[in-house]
């Protein structure tokens, strides 16, 4: 159990610090150009507080992987973390349209992978939470 939360762990801070490279990569340079003063801070601050979270999430796997499933407190949040992963499960099915990856292989590709990842965690953290 501690292996998969770690390397999940692992997985989560990689994926907060690939946040870093999102301005250049998605041209939010000249697409929040575009936008009011506000929604292009609120898109940065979320972003940026998107990233804090997720890569805080991989710090507690990674350094409290015992306690995640060994305390009442660890297993709530475990049941937090699988409700949260859950929703963002159906976010990347039924928010995002498929028009953003059918038809383009590296998106395919990432879709795919992120959908089983989202599944992955989902699943890790109800069986932290249900499990003795």
């Amino acid at each position: 159990m501690n292996t998969a939360l770690q390397l999940t762990g692992s997985t989560f801070v990689l994926l907060a610090l690939m946040h870093v490279i999102f301005p250049k990569y998605f041209n939010w340079k000249k697409d929040l150009s575009k936008l009011s003063l506000i929604n292009k801070q609120m898109m940065e601050v979320h972003t940026f507080f998107i990233a804090l979270t997720v890569l805080l999430m991989g710090l507690l796997c990674l350094f409290f992987p015992s306690e995640l499933h060994s305390t009442s407190l660890g297993k709530s949040i475990a049941a937090a973390l699988s409700i949260f992963w859950f929703l963002r499960l159906l976010i990347q099915l039924f928010w995002y349209s498929p028009y953003l990856w059918k038809g383009k292989s590296f998106e395919t590709i990432i879709h795919i992978v992120f959908t089983g990842f989202w599944i992955w965690c989902t699943g890790l953290f109800l069986y932290v939470f249900i499990s003795n």
